[in-house]
């Protein structure tokens, strides 16, 4: 039998922590972490989950959906409206990529450090698509 894991905390590279804490914190309403600094940054969610922040060098920014930087990860976050959530995302730096796979059931937004996240009105169970 597989051990019983609880998912706790998510860590994205970046190059910087601060920045892209200051995104997703508006974005999302999330707690800062005390112990944040200039090299590592970090979210604290009401369930537990904690979303880090951490400074890289030479950072490559993935450029989604070409794969010769490849994305490595995306989010999901259930909204309850797809446009007034990308409304809000893109005057709070996020950037909307002409490629959008998922018509009226979800959209891509990209990151201030690049990454791609999702929109999405509806929990996702099981992905198998990519962002």
């Amino acid at each position: 039998m597989p051990p019983q894991m609880k998912l706790t905390a998510i860590t994205l590279d970046c190059p910087d922590p601060e920045v892209l804490a200051a995104f997703y914190r508006q974005a999302t309403g999330l707690e800062l972490h005390p112990k944040s600094n200039g090299d590592f940054a970090g979210l604290n969610g009401d369930d537990g989950l904690f979303i880090g922040f951490q400074r890289v060098d030479d950072y490559q920014v993935p450029h989604w959906p070409d794969q010769a930087v490849p994305q490595q990860l995306h989010l999901d976050f259930a909204v309850e409206d797809l446009d007034e959530a990308e409304v809000v995302l893109l005057e709070l730096g996020a950037a909307k990529p002409e490629h959008q796979p998922g018509g009226d059931k979800w959209r891509v937004l990209i990151d201030p450090a690049g990454h791609p996240f999702c929109l999405t009105t509806r929990t996702i169970q099981v992905s198998t698509r990519s962002a």
